[in-house]
């Protein structure tokens, strides 16, 4: 008997390899993502300006990155003994305003090293609510604690969510017309919108991401995560303690259906040595300094050289 239904999930028309350069922009899940990257030492980066979840604001960032449009201090603020920008993640807030201006201002030379040199692209979509900032009438990708009172909340229809969607690739391939593009839509639940509420933006992201796909099927594909958490994972055992995010279980669950459809089989064996590595270096022996321990220290060394001679990218 089968207790759940199976998502068909299409092979990827343009694989991920170790020699692939991946960048991941959007939402947390893309967070959780990429840490599964790192730990099985694929070339990787995500969010440099933090989490971001709606696509305005990500293709806002993607557009001052490609065009090499640099934050000045009418993009900061000060509030709570921090400088803020409305168009990052509060993460990055700074209590000098100088050093934060030249650490933004760093990120948009880095992320576009990153981009014209990525072989991938994976955005992750969170929501199509958003909030736009009264006085300068622009949507935001942070509130950063400014009191609601300031904001207006709106959703975004599915017109310019596709219209978002198709301008972030358009600005991305403007200097690397190669890379392909992995989209997914984040399984948490941003239930604080409301219930219905969610599903609507859950739907409307997922209604755009479609629409653009359907005709440029050859350099997007579509990774199901959500519909992955809301079908084949339908049980609440499967959510972390907030009853919003996925449970690691869960994640877990959904990148083996990643990699197994998104990652070159030839990779999954050199897969399998550094999740041994990893595991080995996670090992806590009873006795340190027994002959024995040492013997098994100086096998791991063995195999990381051996990697590392492969892969000098790789470092554990």
């Amino acid at each position: 008997m089968d207790f759940t239904t199976k998502i068909p999930i299409e092979k990827s028309n343009n694989p991920i390899s170790y020699d692939s350069k991946i960048i991941a922009l959007g939402s947390c899940f893309a967070e959780n993502m990429a840490e599964k990257f790192s730990y099985f030492k694929f070339q990787n980066e995500v969010n440099p300006f933090g989490i971001i979840f709606n696509p305005v604001s990500i293709e806002n960032l993607v557009s001052r990155v490609i065009n090499n449009q640099k934050f000045t201090e009418d993009d900061v603020f000060f509030h709570n003994d921090l400088w803020h920008c409305y168009e990052v993640h509060s993460e990055l807030s700074h209590p000098d305003k100088e050093t934060f201006l030249t650490n933004l201002n760093l990120i948009i030379q880095q992320s576009n090293n990153l981009i014209t040199q990525s072989t991938h692209v994976i955005i992750t979509y969170g929501t199509s609510w958003v909030y736009r900032n009264k006085s300068s009438q622009k949507i935001v990708a942070n509130c950063h604690k400014v009191p609601q009172s300031q904001f207006d909340k709106e959703i975004l229809s599915v017109e310019v969510i596709e219209k978002s969607i198709q301008n972030t690739m358009d600005l991305i391939k403007k200097i690397n017309p190669n890379c392909a593009f992995i989209f997914t839509i984040s399984p948490v639940r941003h239930v604080k919108d409301g219930f219905v509420e969610n599903q609507r933006s859950k739907a409307h992201l997922i209604t755009a991401m479609h629409e653009i796909i359907n005709y440029q099927l050859s350099i997007i594909n579509y990774f199901p995560s959500y519909e992955l958490m809301m079908d084949e994972l339908r049980d609440y055992r499967f959510y972390a303690e907030d009853m919003l995010h996925p449970s690691q279980t869960a994640i877990d669950y959904i990148w083996i259906c990643f990699f197994e459809n998104y990652i070159e089989e030839e990779n999954h064996a050199l897969m399998g040595e550094i999740c041994s590595i990893q595991k080995a270096l996670l090992h806590r022996p009873f006795n340190p300094d027994s002959k024995e321990h040492q013997l098994f220290l100086l096998s791991v060394k063995e195999k990381i050289d051996k990697l590392q001679y492969q892969f000098p990218y790789i470092r554990f």
